[in-house]
């Protein structure tokens, strides 16, 4: 390397030091490894500031989100929701397994329960859908039209759309993404009026925050087209709403992928302090699973490396990487 370029080298780590230190300082998150920081002279530059995430993104910016929602803990690890438009206080529920807990949330916040969303049949998710129709009279319960959905009153397929209320602003897209089960299916909201407001995303067991739901019914390949390009392709910025709490494990397990990834650290740093404070690690975000989510990274070469893939196969990858995670006891 030429005298210049040292000099300039040198200089430039030192920037990085120095950066480092003051990013600490400012609790700002590197979203890549040292080994990427460092100048490139035949770049001609050092990284820009978009390498960077600041603490706020680990937040989950559900302020400015198209509709309110409120996460329901159920059974030992499970997450129903309640999803609620402000608007027409009106709501919808999610995968409601104990759906007396849901229906007390809809009256502890005055709104009138009219839809239940089923990601899949699974009993976890799908076992209060009949005693939610009881709880609920006329209640419209949406499953998928790919699989034998319990209490199911309307069966919708990939691409249906429709509002959540006769008046709401809030439309629901269908998304199919048959791997943990044949039928499963992603509900993705968006405002229709306020281009500003934040879409969201109920992945179900297709994708949990840092993991993924096992492959029962499906494979590598039909998990990587629902988490690299059906997931992969909306907005940065969509929150992700899953359907476990199994945020620490998934992250434990990431950093025997990628031990130097900053964004993975500082995550399991922030979900071991919500898990002390008995708060839930959801939402998080699409980019946010990009930066650190190892199955939504698998077309990172240091990731087929670390698991020992062919390079550039995505698909071995996915397949390693959920062997791994099937056996791993972190």
């Amino acid at each position: 390397m030429p005298q210049s370029y040292v000099h300039l080298y040198t200089q430039h780590l030192l920037l990085l030091m120095l950066s480092l230190i003051v990013f600490k300082y400012l609790n700002v998150v590197p979203t890549k490894t040292p080994s990427e920081f460092l100048w490139d002279p035949a770049a001609g530059r050092i990284p820009p500031p978009s390498t960077f995430l600041t603490a706020s993104f680990l937040s989950s910016g559900r302020e400015m989100a198209c509709a309110e929602v409120i996460p329901v803990p159920t059974l030992s690890d499970n997450y129903a929701y309640l999803l609620i438009d402000r608007k027409t206080n009106t709501a919808a529920c999610v995968d409601p397994a104990e759906p007396e807990k849901v229906v007390a949330a809809a009256k502890e916040r005055g709104v009138t329960l009219e839809t239940c969303l089923c990601t899949h049949r699974h009993f976890d998710h799908s076992g209060g859908n009949e005693q939610i129709k009881k709880l609920v009279p006329g209640i419209e319960v949406i499953g998928s039209a790919y699989e034998e959905t319990p209490g199911r009153t309307k069966a919708v397929t990939d691409g249906d759309t429709f509002r959540l209320g006769k008046f709401s602003d809030l439309q629901v897209k269908v998304l199919h993404a048959p791997c943990h089960t044949i039928g499963h299916l992603l509900y993705y909201l968006e405002s229709r009026t306020d281009v500003n407001a934040k879409p969201i995303i109920f992945t179900g067991d297709t994708l949990f925050l840092a993991g993924c739901g096992r492959f029962f019914e499906g494979n590598a390949q039909q998990m990587h087209h629902a988490l690299m390009k059906t997931i992969g392709s909306l907005p940065a910025e969509t929150l992700v709403y899953c359907g476990h709490e199994y945020t620490i494990a998934n992250l434990k397990f990431a950093a025997t992928v990628e031990p130097n990834n900053f964004a993975l650290q500082n995550k399991l740093e922030w979900a071991q302090k919500q898990q002390i404070s008995g708060k839930p690690t959801v939402p998080s975000s699409i980019g946010e699973e990009k930066a650190y989510n190892p199955f939504m990274r698998v077309d990172r070469p240091e990731v087929q490396k670390a698991v020992g893939a062919p390079e550039g196969d995505e698909i071995q990858t996915m397949h390693i990487l959920r062997e791994r995670k099937n056996t791993f006891r972190g």
